[in-house]
This record gives C-alpha cells, structure tokens and sequence, in this order.
C-alpha cells in the first residue's frame, strides 16, 4: 500500500510517516499543497492524507483538483476544523473520508485500510489463496497451521501478489507500491526481497517467475 502526506506540520507529517512505514506501508511527505499535488499526479497512490489549511495551495484547492483529474486514490481530509459544515464542505469537493485533528492514530490507521480496500477492486480485509493467509489488520501470515515472521517489505510484496489473485505483476509495479520514492528505480531491492520471502514461505514454493513480466502466486 502507498500513501501520500500533504501536510504542512513538519513534526505532524514525519510522526504519521513514521507509524504508517511501521505498518509496512509506503509513504511519500509532501509540506505544501502545491507539490503535494505534483506528487499525486506523477505517482500512483492508494490513499493521500490531506490536510486542508496548506501553504501554496489550500487543501480544498488540491481535492478538488485531484477529483476532476480521475484520480483513484482516496483521500482522507485532515483538518483542524471539526464542524459538521466544514466536514460536509470537504466531503463535497470529493474527499473520501475526513478525520478531525487531534486524533488517534490507530483511528488514522484503520481509516486508512477502509479506504485502500477501495482504492482498487473490491478485497476482503483477509486475503486467501490455498493454504495461504494474510490478515493485514493484524499484520499476520500463516501457510497452513505455521505463522510467518515476515519483514515489512516482505508482507508488502505478499499483500500485492495476493490482491492480484493469480493475476501477473511486475517488478516496476511491486516497487510502485511497496516502496516509496527515495529507493532508487534501478535498485535489485525487489527481486532480493522477493528471494527472501520464497524462503519464508517454504516449499513447495507458490510464487512464479515469469522472465520479462514479473510475478505471481
């Protein structure tokens, strides 16, 4: 899953950044809305967390931009501002959910998932394929009756492979979700990663190859 922060609270955004990466998502830090709008339209987001008082571009400037282009990523309004008025303004404009600060985080979190599982085509919130088992909510793997114990990166690329349901996926795609965008386009980081999760899972192996277009389970 990879989210984008449009949030001008320096503290705030690398808090946030901080949890959600701990949860095993990507996550992308924009501080103002101007380039927070430019990295939602260069990169494909699952769900942008957008507060609404923003420098350079208000926050209700870049919803609404977001909503005309097409974009289908979700996004959850962040914002000071509790009325129910201002609740429904931001609604209107084509935000997803809206979220009052201060807020808890695993509220953020929760809100977060719901709105990713319907970035795409609609998934359960456990993900089954055979005898594998991802429960995301929970952070948990199982094959059978043996639970996991899988790196952040590693849950990532499952999560995706799953989501896909038999269907291929590439490395550029696998590296557009699971990591954000400091890691360099040309690293090996994909493929290593995915060397280590085909030992975890074990044999005989589920994930397939296939040279020149990616992989799938």
């Amino acid at each position: 899953m990879r989210v984008l922060i449009i949030e001008d609270e320096e503290a705030l955004a690398a808090a946030i950044a901080r949890g959600l990466r701990l949860q095993g998502m990507a996550v992308d830090v924009a501080l103002d809305g101007r380039s927070g709008l430019d990295k939602a339209c260069l990169n494909d987001y699952d769900v942008i967390i957008l507060d609404r008082n923003l420098p350079e571009m208000h926050g209700d400037e870049v919803c609404r931009r977001l909503a005309d282009s097409g974009s289908t990523a979700r996004i959850l309004m962040l914002t000071a501002a509790r009325a129910l008025r201002d609740k429904v303004a931001g609604l209107d404009l084509g935000a997803d959910d809206y979220l009052g600060k201060p807020f808890a985080f695993d509220e953020l979190v929760a809100r977060v998932r719901a709105l990713a599982r319907r970035a795409g085509p609609p998934r359960p919130p456990i993900l089954r394929r055979g005898e594998l088992e991802l429960d995301a909510a929970a952070r948990r793997v199982t094959r059978g009756d043996r639970e996991l114990e899988l790196t952040n990166k590693e849950f990532g690329l499952l999560e995706v492979l799953l989501a896909a349901d038999g269907g291929v996926v590439s490395s550029e795609e696998l590296l557009e979700k699971v990591w954000d965008e400091n890691t360099d386009p040309f690293s090996n980081v994909v493929r290593v990663t995915m060397m280590t999760l085909r030992r975890k899972l074990g044999e005989p192996q589920l994930i397939e190859t296939l040279p020149g277009a990616g992989y799938r389970l």
